[in-house]
């Protein structure tokens, strides 16, 4: 299932990117008391009563026909629009309506959406009311007073965002399907891989980087298992992002990220791992998908003995993080290797589908702790009660102690070994919680 978007739009200045910040609980977004200093949009999700969503920063919308960075962040804006499902129209309530307000609204109410005014910058209710009253002169019936600095009306604001959202997405069709994604940047091969899987050119191929604007879904059955393959544009780095068209790429390529069981990250064997290819694969990572690195173009390179050997410890390298992720090396042109790629995502999805009981769960890690016990701190010794796994899709598992601040990052990291050693876990994260518990 997609989740909802919801974008956070207004001139500059208006503090949406403080009310971004706000919403998803960390400064992802730059805040700098300047106009423009959001130039690009980010996303990130959001969760408010159990109903998650993306949400979308977008830099302040201008009408200066003069200020060529103006309409490019403009435009951006507007790309965010078209595409989102609902509107947060953040608006100042020390200034008041400006021009530009007045400019936005006439442009969304274009867009015959839903939009939640949002009405920033208000302390004090009471004496700042008939500050809030002029902006009902927009034209939008559903308007919330918040301060986005200190957190005063966002969950009035959510409630309003979340009533909009539809429960049910037209996927039911779809259910019980493996859904694959091919993630990557633009010319890795990921659309002629998908066309090689599916035996006929249903994805455009071509040289030019950029062609796949849209994540596009196929079916195919292998050995009488259905699978939807999608092919997602290649997500290219922010400075490269040059036209509105690119924007929609990203937020699509996001999206079907999001609906799929199994993400392959594809990489061009020729040019290795960029820096790019990690801020993709962080999107599966941060997603909880079960992940598969595919080595495309791998017939042109020049190999020995020790190429593949070589090639997986660099990877391994630069993608610390998806350690678990299964490495295999394809042509997409001459098809080497390809008829072992879908098999290998059934697998990843049963393995990012596992549930293990909780006394397996105990039994592995009693016994590692008794092999390697917790440091101690100032004295004190990390004491875990009891490990249950919570959930799938990804994995979770959650470890309850005497003191969290006892638990050091690098103590849970062992004992995800420690998991994966006994229980496996191949191509999918696992997410470890822990929370205090009275030892009585």
């Amino acid at each position: 299932m997609a989740l909802p978007i919801v974008a956070v739009v207004g001139r500059p200045n208006v503090g949406k990117s403080t009310l971004f910040n706000r919403i998803v609980g960390q400064r992802l977004a730059i805040t700098e008391d300047r106009p423009g200093a959001t130039r690009d949009r980010l996303y990130s999700k959001g969760e408010w009563l159990n109903k998650e969503f993306f949400l979308v920063d977008t830099g302040g919308m201008t009408f200066d026909e003069g200020d060529v960075l103006a309409n490019d962040v403009t435009k951006q804006a507007q790309v965010a629009v078209d595409e989102c499902d609902v509107i947060i129209f953040v608006v100042d309530a020390r200034t008041g309506i400006t021009t530009e307000d007045l400019q936005i609204a006439q442009i969304l109410r274009r867009e015959k959406k839903p939009i939640v005014i949002a009405v920033n910058k208000i302390e004090d209710h009471k004496k700042q009311e008939l500050d809030f009253i002029e902006f009902y002169s927009l034209g939008f019936p559903v308007m919330v007073s918040i301060s986005a600095a200190n957190g005063f009306g966002i969950g009035d604001l959510l409630d309003e965002v979340i009533a909009n959202f539809t429960e049910e997405h037209d996927e039911t069709e779809e259910e019980g399907i493996l859904k694959v994604t091919f993630i990557g940047r633009p010319n890795v091969g990921k659309s002629s891989m998908v066309n090689k899987l599916l035996g006929q050119n249903r994805v455009i191929v071509s040289d030019i980087p950029g062609t796949t604007r849209d994540a596009i879904d196929s079916k195919v059955i292998v050995d009488g298992e259905t699978f939807i393959l999608v092919d997602t544009a290649g997500l290219r780095r922010k400075s490269k992002v040059d036209d509105d068209v690119e924007y929609y790429s990203v937020l699509r390529s996001i999206r079907a990220i999001e609906r799929s069981d199994v993400a392959i990250l594809v990489i061009d064997a020729t040019t290795g791992v960029t820096e790019q290819d990690k801020r993709v694969a962080g999107f599966a990572h941060e997603g909880g998908k079960g992940c598969i690195i595919m080595i495309n173009k791998w017939d042109l390179l020049e190999k020995d003995n020790h190429s593949v050997k070589e090639f997986t410890k660099n990877i391994r390298n630069e993608l610390g993080y998806m350690d678990y992720a299964p490495i295999i090396f394809v042509s997409a042109l001459t098809g080497q290797r390809a008829h072992k790629l879908l098999p290998l995502a059934k697998q990843v999805a049963a393995e990012n589908d596992k549930r293990i009981s909780t006394s397996l769960v105990n039994d592995v890690i009693f016994d590692s702790i008794a092999v390697t016990p917790p440091p101690t701190d100032r004295g004190r010794q990390l004491k875990i009660l009891y490990t249950s796994q919570v959930s799938t899709k990804p994995p979770t598992f959650v470890f309850f102690v005497n003191d969290t601040e006892l638990m050091h990052f690098s103590y849970l990291r062992f004992l995800e070994n420690q998991l994966r050693t006994a229980f496996g876990f191949e191509g999918t994260p696992l997410r470890m919680l822990t929370r205090q518990r009275s030892e009585d």
